[in-house]
């Protein structure tokens, strides 16, 4: 019969020890309110180091936040309370630092004085009442925030990007590279940056799609940040970052205008740059049976065309079904978000709106879906690839581009 831990006795112990298992009483260790708000403090700093490589800096020059968490790492280092409450938790050993000294120095320093240096603010209606917090983030979303940072590792590779980041700085202070606002439904390739955390990404790299469990697409990226450290993370997780950020942001290829947007012939020295494709659904929806000949997928990618429809019928990219590839054409030396950008704006009136919804019963909003024939979709290419297609426009009525200044089909 099972025994409660209660129950074990003395010799169930050593045999335990001799086995190399713990036996720990019933009722796990519960932290206070106060020691909470300490520790979710300290790993706010924590993440700070994480993220920069170095301990938070006091003076004018530096970001608010970095002086917020000198302040705070100075007072956790002059209370003997949090020294015994963090260190354990002191994997960077940001507390080797605290003596004695530093201790009888700020011993006058209050609980409360404490406690507003490490991000706490008590309610006014109680001062008693340490339980009730404004302005304090929960624990448990500081604690992911700082797992997620906590996954970056050391570069190897660095001395080969350091270049291009330092290259891509020297365009953004001359103008000749911009920055935009990313899209929520971005989808990013190898060579794509961003700036997130004041960071500047690299996509290193970037592995086939997949469905989740949730029947949402995702992928595995190699993301590499201007500090030497980079991460493996799934897109997703870069998007959540990127939104977070209000102020994160995606760089763009200097300006395109200055280039073709597509070569007749790609050189040796050419990079390529990936592939637009243009999809056909065969899924049974009433409105795409009706409309088949015309309902198309526009879309550009860096990865092989095959692989990236790959589970089509899983990814509601692909409105959860089957796909026809019904023209593909290769692209070189550039900016594929710039392209796609194009295409889209310029059907964008024909964009579709169907009612789907996966098997947990969400909406699915497809963007990347229009009503135009085919033939328009090869003539819009066309007129990119010689540079007319600012001077056109798609007219829904008559399934034609026309030339805006003349009216004329092109």
């Amino acid at each position: 019969m099972a025994r409660n831990k209660a129950e074990f006795t003395d010799d169930d112990d050593s045999l335990l020890d001799e086995l190399g298992v713990e036996a720990e009483a019933e009722g796990a260790s519960i932290y206070t309110p106060r020691e909470e708000r300490i520790m979710a403090g300290f790993e706010e700093v924590q993440r700070f180091v994480a993220e920069n490589g170095y301990t938070p800096l006091h003076g004018a020059d530096r970001d608010i936040f970095e002086r917020v968490y000198a302040v705070r790492l100075d007072r956790i280092r002059a209370s003997a309370e949090c020294i015994a409450i963090l260190s354990s938790l002191d994997s960077q050993g940001l507390l080797a630092g605290a003596t004695a000294a530093d201790i009888s120095s700020l011993e006058s320093t209050s609980d409360e004085d404490v406690l507003e240096a490490l991000g706490v603010d008590r309610q006014a209606t109680d001062e008693s009442d340490v339980t009730k917090l404004r302005h304090v983030r929960p624990r448990a979303e500081v604690k992911a925030a700082a797992e997620e940072v906590a996954q970056r590792t050391p570069c190897q590779d660095f001395a080969v990007h350091k270049p291009m980041f330092e290259k891509v700085q020297r365009e953004l202070d001359a103008g000749i590279r911009k920055t935009v606002k990313h899209r929520d439904d971005f989808d990013p390739e190898p060579g794509d940056l961003f700036i997130v955390a004041g960071q500047k990404v690299l996509i290193a790299a970037a592995g086939p799609s997949f469905t989740t469990d949730y029947q949402r697409s995702d992928r595995r990226l190699r993301v590499v940040y201007d500090n030497g450290t980079e991460s493996d993370l799934l897109l997703r997780s870069l998007q959540r970052a990127l939104n977070r950020d209000a102020a994160s942001r995606q760089i763009l290829a200097p300006d395109a205008n200055k280039t073709p947007l597509f070569a007749n012939q790609i050189d040796e020295e050419d990079a390529a740059s990936g592939s637009v494709y243009v999809l056909r659904s065969l899924s049974r929806h009433p409105f795409i049976t009706e409309h088949r000949e015309l309902v198309h997928k526009i879309g550009v990618t860096g990865q092989d065309i095959k692989k990236r429809l790959a589970g089509a019928k899983k990814d509601p990219t692909f409105l959860l079904a089957d796909v026809e590839l019904v023209g593909s054409y290769k692209l070189a030396n550039i900016n594929r978000s710039k392209l796609e950008g194009i295409l889209h704006q310029f059907f964008s009136h024909t964009r579709i709106d169907l009612d789907l919804k996966d098997r947990f019963a969400e909406k699915i909003e497809p963007r990347e879906w229009f009503l135009v024939p085919l033939h328009c979709i090869q003539k819009a290419i066309e007129l990119l690839t010689t540079g007319g297609i600012e001077h056109c426009s798609y007219d829904r009525d008559s399934a034609t581009i026309i030339n805006r200044a003349t009216g004329e089909p092109v």
